[in-house]
């Protein structure tokens, strides 16, 4: 594979690793000039002239999962791995800026009232699930867990349709051994700060694109109010009990991805969007080409599982899915070596 070779960049000045945590405004103009001025000190060709196109795909880098005191932390066993793992990710895409061809976030994106959300179902004497709680089939089956009536004409559905739905959908997740209908705190609220990029990740993002003369390609997933959606490729269920379609494979991205010579993965969480999404991809890599799954990079140290102290952790199940992923072809690697290396790009 012939390639664009490199040395590693310093990190811009302006980086401040203690403020990856925080929120704040990115001063656009301001970064855009020092890009530019960093593209000619540093030689950084556009993007368009690279030989060998290589995508960092970034996996719901939000506020909403990355910083503490927000609605769905991923805190890891740490209790702070999502802020590290971002700290680590800024660096690396600083270092490796004139090898990265393109930058695609994910940004989960939800309203109120979502088949996950707490609004959506009721008990016996109406009262809504806690967030966490995990509704299982027999639940519903029961009528421990209904539909809410009072949200079918929000949605535009006939209630009775709706209960149908619902009891289909868990049925739906039981059979395809998916995780069991976990209802999340409201989070990724479209229009709220949650839903935004982190500050400082969103900063290299756009430095990114001044310096290398290319857009950021954003990636929406998680609007349909009737499935949840870990993975940006594919909602958790497709169909309703009729066998009618209600969402579909995101066919584009998954062409977009495999067409690049090779796909970088971090983001948040390892347990779930993270893993859910990669599975997605080995699914379509396995049908096509399984040799195509060594053209894929996991940056195992810009990832953490959801861990919620003394209810859920996911550690386990996120490192077995990684090692499944390796031993399929994908690559396990670490932010801080050389791309060149990993990448074998000469």
């Amino acid at each position: 594979m012939t390639s664009q070779t490199h040395t590693q960049l310093p990190i811009p000045s302006f980086f401040e690793a203690q403020r990856v945590g925080e929120v704040w405004r990115v001063p656009y103009q301001m970064r855009a000039e020092q890009a530019k001025a960093w593209a000619k000190e540093y030689a950084i060709a556009p993007a368009a002239q690279d030989q060998t196109r290589i995508c960092l795909l970034l996996i719901d880098v939000q506020n909403t999962f990355c910083l503490p005191d927000f609605e769905l932390f991923v805190g890891g066993r740490s209790g702070l791995e999502a802020v590290a793992d971002n700290q680590r990710l800024c660096a690396f895409i600083y270092r490796n800026l004139p090898l990265i061809t393109s930058i695609v976030p994910t940004l989960d994106t939800h309203t109120a009232m979502q088949i996950f959300h707490p609004i959506f179902w009721v008990d016996a004497a109406g009262a809504n699930p806690a967030p966490m709680t995990m509704i299982q089939l027999e639940e519903v089956i029961s009528g421990q867990w209904h539909v809410n009536p009072a949200i079918a004409p929000s949605l535009g559905i006939a209630d009775d349709t709706l209960q149908t739905y619902a009891l289909h959908y868990a049925k739906q997740l039981s059979q395809d051994g998916k995780y069991p209908l976990t209802i999340w705190p409201y989070h990724s609220m479209l229009g709220g700060i949650g839903h935004a990029l982190v500050a400082a990740v969103e900063e290299a993002c756009f430095f990114h694109a001044i310096a290398r003369q290319t857009a950021t390609q954003f990636e929406l997933k998680g609007s349909n109010p009737l499935t949840e959606n870990y993975s940006v490729l594919r909602p958790e269920v497709l169909v309703d009990a009729g066998g009618r379609a209600i969402a579909q494979k995101n066919e584009s991205l998954i062409q977009t991805l495999l067409a690049f010579d090779a796909v970088i993965i971090a983001g948040q969480a390892k347990s779930h969007c993270v893993a859910w999404t990669i599975d997605d991809l080995l699914t379509e890599i396995q049908a096509q080409d399984p040799a195509l799954a060594q053209k894929v990079y996991l940056l195992e140290d810009c990832t953490s599982p959801v861990v919620v102290p003394g209810v859920v952790d996911f550690t386990e199940s996120a490192d077995a899915a990684f090692q499944r992923f390796a031993q399929a072809g994908m690559h396990l690697v670490q932010s801080g070596d050389r791309m060149d290396d990993w990448l074998h790009l000469r």
